[in-house]
């Protein structure tokens, strides 16, 4: 499973070079039956993967979906096929290129300008009515240019988290809510034997849910505006990673974790010894902290308050029975049957008259908070190879091998160079 969607792995997907050649000027065929002009029975293939982290379950949530869409449309049969998240755009973008992709899929926002061309834009199939249903972040997050490429299904969020115990083992009562709350935080965690942050150097892991928030809370942005060149090398970028460096010199956030991932149960989250993380969510310290102890907080505020969530959409390939493949889309769209595979997950509705999935659940009440502040990540087609020559300049100036303004330059000069390629 990545990190790019999904929140319990902590291993970022690679980037595969082979996908823009594979797809570039390929006429896409779906695998949908009929196009709806022979008055035959239509089709819709679709794949997905195990949202629901039981794939049992997540099986039975499908399987349950496509019983009652065929009881209600006997002219339209539909095939759900789970694949593993391991190697997803590798196998997707080799069933495209050879004409044997689905007609849907499950994509989340850093894939679709990937796939853009091989979209039907939404605005072929969505009612309006749904359209202006859904959140501003479930929409923006899945718009390219002017097109809107998935029909959202489900939205996350990674707010601020914070570890009551450790609060009240150092006396402090208050907790952070902008980057110089935090940086006080430092010498007091660090003398009573705690850490005020946790932050993850691997370079294999997602900056979306590592640096990025820092960048976007300073004012920065990853792409220029026109996206075809970098802008983390700004005064905003040095003054994230600045910020960021000085908790890793200070012996503020563990020294390990610069380099190294290793099983959650293993770190100073899971043992009690962290004030602060944003790379983790609550259910992933839960069964350490106990719900009663997580505290959940806005992302940090520096120029502004963003972090990192994402938005699980189902798009429609060309070549699909544009009918069939809509009306499905838009079946498993509506509030009433998204609704058990977002809370089968632990997510929440992307439609603003979803009824609330948590209503007895203040822990869960108060993540759905945060989603207005979050940012999906750039949608920009070498987002991911970007991030690849972006980490090792981070870890660099985290590991103070590399000032922080001469790290992101290097970074700058690689990234614009696979921007142009």
């Amino acid at each position: 499973m990545t990190l790019i969607h999904h929140r319990r792995s902590r291993t970022r997907a690679v980037a595969v070079p082979l996908l823009a050649t594979a797809l570039a000027g390929v006429a896409l065929a779906g695998c949908g039956g009929s196009d709806g002009a022979g008055g035959g029975k239509g089709s819709v293939t679709m794949w997905t993967y195990p949202v629901i982290f039981d794939e049992a379950k997540n099986k039975a949530y499908w399987d349950g979906m496509v019983e009652k869409f065929e009881k209600e449309n006997k002219d339209i049969s539909v095939k759900v096929e789970t694949y593993p998240w391991a190697d997803r755009d590798t196998a997707l973008g080799t069933a495209i290129a050879s004409g044997k992709g689905p007609d849907v899929v499950y994509l989340v926002p850093d894939q679709l300008p990937k796939y853009a061309p091989n979209i039907v834009p939404a605005a072929d199939y969505m009612p309006a009515d749904a359209e202006s249903d859904y959140t501003d972040f479930a929409l923006k997050s899945v718009t390219v240019g002017e097109d809107v490429l998935g029909t959202p299904i489900l939205t996350s969020a990674n707010p601020l988290i914070c570890d009551k115990r450790v609060f009240d083992a150092v006396g402090e009562d208050s907790y952070p809510e902008t980057w110089d709350d935090l940086k006080a935080l430092g010498p007091k965690m660090k003398d009573e034997g705690y850490y005020a942050l946790s932050y993850t150097g691997d370079t294999a892991q997602t900056l979306n849910m590592t640096f990025y928030p820092l960048l976007w809370q300073a004012g920065g942005e990853v792409f220029a505006e026109d996206g075809e060149s970098v802008a983390f090398d700004d005064a905003a970028g040095v003054e994230a990673l600045t910020y960021l460096t000085e908790f890793a010199e200070e012996g503020w956030t563990p020294k390990d974790l610069l380099t190294t991932t290793p099983n959650l149960e293993q770190t100073p989250v899971a043992k009690g010894k962290v004030a602060c993380t944003w790379t983790n969510v609550p259910a992933d310290v839960e069964p350490f902290w106990g719900r009663e102890n997580i505290v959940v907080q806005p992302p940090l505020t520096g120029e502004e308050s963003v972090g990192y969530g994402t938005v699980g959409a189902l798009s429609m390939l060309k070549g699909a029975d544009t009918e069939a493949a809509g009306k499905w889309i838009n079946f498993v769209a509506r509030p009433e049957n998204a609704a058990d595979l977002e809370k089968g997950a632990g997510y929440f509705p992307a439609r603003t008259s979803a009824d609330d999935l948590y209503p007895d659940d203040e822990l869960q009440q108060a993540v759905a908070d945060t989603l207005p502040a979050m940012n999906a990540g750039p949608l920009e087609e070498k987002a991911r190879e970007v991030m690849g020559v972006l980490a090792p300049e981070l870890q660099a100036a985290l590991l103070g091998r590399k000032s922080p303004e001469d790290a992101l330059k290097s970074a700058a000069e690689a990234a614009d160079a696979q921007i142009a390629r």
